[in-house]
């Protein structure tokens, strides 16, 4: 499988540096309600992604969200905002921790958030951008 600029891009923040930031323990809401604290951050460059622990909300399953789909980050409240809804975050490819390091696992996650409707691409919420 050959990677495409988009699922590339969405593993980097929109903002770089956000990438400075320690963002563990921050709350994590998508654009329809709160899914989590984030558990860890991943800093490998072409890689950023957030482990986001969901608690009673999936089961107390864990999910990894690649960086790009970070809009913003409110510091005071501790509260990370991103481009998806509950449901994209719920239905997106099953995160498995043995697997976080893993090229074709983050291709399949990155190829799944990319190829959602207009509107709802990573790093921003303008329907006009791809």
């Amino acid at each position: 499988m050959q990677r495409t600029t988009g699922v590339i891009d969405i593993y980097a923040y929109p903002d770089q540096s956000w990438s400075a930031m320690n963002l563990s323990g921050f709350k994590v809401e998508a654009t329809d309600g709160e899914i989590g604290a984030i558990d860890e951050q991943t800093y490998q460059v072409g890689t950023d992604s957030l482990v986001i622990d969901t608690g009673p909300w999936i089961f107390g399953q864990k999910v990894l969200i690649p960086a790009g789909l970070i809009s913003r980050i409110d510091e005071t409240d501790q509260r990370v905002f991103l481009t998806c809804t509950k449901d994209q975050v719920r239905n997106a490819p099953e995160f498995d921790e043995s697997h976080l390091r893993d090229q074709s696992y983050r291709d399949e996650l990155g190829t799944y958030y990319t190829s959602r409707p207009t509107g709802q691409h990573y790093g921003t919420s303008d329907p006009t951008r791809r």
